[in-house]
């Protein structure tokens, strides 16, 4: 796991946990559950990458690998998720060899996959029912974010449970907020998103008309950083945009499922979200570029 800065942990009790998904995502959250001094059990659906994360990490003695969901919560007090979409999780949970049929009862399931408000109310009663609480806790800050260890972490679920698995969650994120009953933390990754797409196309547009006027984008990026145009997206990807760079960061593919999870639940709660609905189809237009696997700011080749 690489990163830039150094992350201070919060001093907890250790704990075994298990992680399923080692993803861009999984795998240095993982890391850092790790580092801050817990006991983690791994699972990867590619078993390269569970082996990978051993020999990386193998030294502390507090890892371990298995080859189920249900191998890896066995024996675990807190069991983390990671993976890529309703399907993916309803498998990896509910499936014969799912995490639940492997826990034990007054335990903690949290999964961090950005995934529907739906599967989240059907996780959460699943769990109930089998005496363990369920959180749904999908992040925001990209891969940077994960490898820093400075996520944000939206959280729907019982407040009890989400006072319980916040201190662990500290370890791979900078802010960790209870946001509401079960599928609340999916419906506020939605609004993030929501907004994430607006900004990435108006930052599209004004870097490629910029471009087009003959100025110089990274001393206009540098001034109007300053004021009322300031963002987290202009901060990160102004630059980067304008140096035609889109290998890293959230992938368009990524975008575009989470974008169909969003319009899928405007459709269910009347939410009108006309541009969110055309910038979903700007991304397709990336797609077909051949940029499945570019950073979502790749929203410029559109333009230029």
């Amino acid at each position: 796991m690489s990163s830039t800065q150094p992350k201070t942990y919060e001093s907890i009790a250790p704990k075994r946990v298990a992680f399923l998904g080692l993803g861009v995502m999984g795998y240095p959250m993982a890391a850092h559950l790790l580092l801050s001094g817990h006991h983690v059990t791994v699972y990867n659906r590619t078993p390269a990458k569970a082996q990978a994360f051993l020999a990386e990490y193998g030294h502390t003695q507090r890892v371990k690998t298995a080859t189920t969901p249900k191998a890896a919560a066995q024996g675990a007090e807190v069991v983390f998720c990671c993976v890529g979409n309703d399907h993916d999780l309803a498998q990896v949970i509910l499936g014969d060899e799912g995490a639940l049929n492997g826990m034990d009862p007054h335990t903690l399931l949290v999964d961090h996959t950005t995934a529907s408000a739906q599967i989240a109310r059907e996780l959460f009663e699943h769990s109930i029912k089998a005496g363990i609480d369920f959180i749904d806790a999908p992040v925001s800050g990209g891969q940077a974010g994960a490898q820093n260890g400075l996520l944000t972490v939206m959280c729907g679920g019982k407040r009890e449970a989400f006072e319980l698995i916040r201190p662990l969650a500290m370890a791979f994120s900078k802010a960790c907020t209870y946001m509401g009953d079960s599928g609340a933390g999916q419906l506020t990754k939605m609004v993030n998103q929501i907004c994430i797409a607006g900004l990435v196309q108006a930052l599209s547009e004004g870097i490629a008309f910029g471009m087009k006027a003959g100025l110089d984008m990274n001393v206009v990026l540098d001034v109007i950083s300053k004021g009322a145009a300031q963002s987290w997206q202009m901060e990160n990807r102004g630059k980067t945009m304008v140096a035609d760079q889109f290998d890293f960061g959230f992938a368009v593919d990524w975008m575009r499922k989470d974008l169909n999870i969003v319009l899928q639940e405007a459709q269910k709660n009347g939410a009108k979200l006309p541009v969110t609905a055309l910038v979903d189809q700007f991304y397709a237009d990336v797609q077909d570029l051949g940029g499945k696997r570019w950073d979502t700011s790749s929203l410029i080749k559109r333009l230029t």
